[in-house]
């Protein structure tokens, strides 16, 4: 697993699990497992936006980027490279 999946995993486990010991896989539905619900979503952007700085469209809100830790590293990555170089 990279440096990123780790990062996004470690938060996940501390802020919706509370640091309990759960294993689930990186492509495992936060929703499907009832690891994130719907006003977790709503945190998960806030951490998304204020730690890695940029904005997480309306049309970005679909599963496909916010559903697991593959998605969250796919949607980060792609975020990163379409900003521009300051």
């Amino acid at each position: 697993m990279n440096e990123l999946a780790n990062q996004l995993r470690s938060y996940i486990d501390e802020t919706f699990l509370f640091g309990v010991d759960t294993d689930y896989a990186s492509d495992d539905s936060f929703m499907e497992n009832g690891i994130i619900d719907s006003t977790g979503v709503l945190e998960l952007i806030a951490y998304l936006e204020s730690t890695f700085g940029f904005k997480v469209q309306d049309e970005d809100l679909v599963p496909e980027n916010l559903d697991s830790v593959d998605n969250l590293v796919q949607f980060i990555n792609r975020k990163r490279a379409a900003s521009p170089v300051a």
